[in-house]
């Protein structure tokens, strides 16, 4: 009578029979559950956690020995361990970088503030009409005009430095400002962000009323463009900022006197000097370097709620 119950069939009604669940406990066989989205949730974020993590620590960790060193005298520098605080000497060493060879330090500070500021700023501007022009306009050979851009930032600056100082040669632009503001001026990979974020902000609809009601090209950009675009502006203006900032190979080759020095190519020359009228170099360049980090810090502090839109509003093409 069981084995019977167990295989009793119910009628439908339209003439098939379906079989009846087998009862628990008895010889069914068991099905396989699926995985817990949610628990394969949870490890996706640990593993990306402890990612993170890591690269966070590794990329910190020259800073924190930098902070550490900067702190020490030529003792400790020498003879302490490199991981751990050996006295507090930093405003000795502050005050041994601002007065050596004359305070030439915050001349150099001023010349890389000259560069990466005015020049970045000149190069954004310049990018934001280069790239509205080329997203917004249609004009012969513009497909070709873009290849160019994209083909102009894949090649390294190395490669562009000894020719740009041949040609500033032949112009006398040697050694002065202008031979670090204008190559700052020209940036192929502003000017493609700059496209990338006109296409994603300005709509066709919105410049055809401004021209329908009477509106200029120039007074569209800098009256309607401009201002719709001060998130991907200031996301080219800072990413040119600390290109030009941390710039090396085109300043040692196109600047020769140290009144035109940037803050870097100084901290470099100083670095090839172990002892100098009884000052330890060492200590002044460790102490420059940690300076010299300072304005990009306050500069990615102030213009965070920019650039983290504009990267994420970048990467939506």
């Amino acid at each position: 009578m069981a084995l019977t119950k167990d295989r009793k069939e119910n009628d439908t009604g339209n003439g098939t029979k379906t079989a009846a669940v087998p009862p628990r406990g008895g010889n069914g066989v068991r099905r396989r559950t699926r995985p817990d989205p949610a628990a394969r949730s949870r490890g996706g974020q640990r593993f990306i956690l402890v990612g993170l993590v890591l690269a966070s620590a590794y990329s910190l960790f020259p800073v924190y020995w930098l902070i550490i060193a900067a702190t020490k005298d030529r003792v400790g520098l020498y003879q302490s361990n490199g991981l751990w605080f050996s006295g507090f000497h930093l405003w000795e060493n502050l005050q041994q970088v601002f007065t050596y060879e004359d305070g030439i330090f915050l001349r150099w500070t001023a010349n890389s503030f000259l560069y990466a500021g005015v020049g970045s700023l000149g190069g954004t501007l310049i990018a934001l009409l280069t790239g509205y022009g080329l997203a917004r306009f249609d004009f012969p050979g513009r497909g070709v005009v873009f290849a160019t851009v994209v083909g102009s930032f894949l090649i390294p600056i190395a490669l562009l430095t000894l020719p740009l100082y041949l040609m500033f040669s032949e112009i006398g632009l040697v050694d002065t400002p202008w031979a670090m503001l204008i190559p700052c001026l020209i940036n192929p990979f502003s000017v493609y962000l700059a496209k990338v974020y006109t296409e994603a902000t300005i709509p066709f609809e919105l410049l055809e009323a401004a021209r329908i009601d009477g509106a200029g090209e120039l007074r569209i950009f800098f009256s309607i463009v401009l201002r719709m675009m001060t998130t991907g502006g200031a996301t080219v203006f800072l990413l040119a900022f600390v290109n030009t900032w941390n710039a090396f190979f085109l300043p040692l080759t196109v600047l020769r006197g140290e009144e035109n020095w940037t803050l870097n190519l100084g901290l470099y020359n100083w670095s090839g000097k172990r002892l100098e009228s009884g000052i330890d170099v060492t200590s002044l360049v460790l102490t420059g370097a940690l300076l010299s980090i300072i304005p990009m810090a306050i500069m990615m502090v102030a213009m965070r709620r920019y650039w983290r839109s504009g990267v994420t509003l970048g990467a939506l093409k």
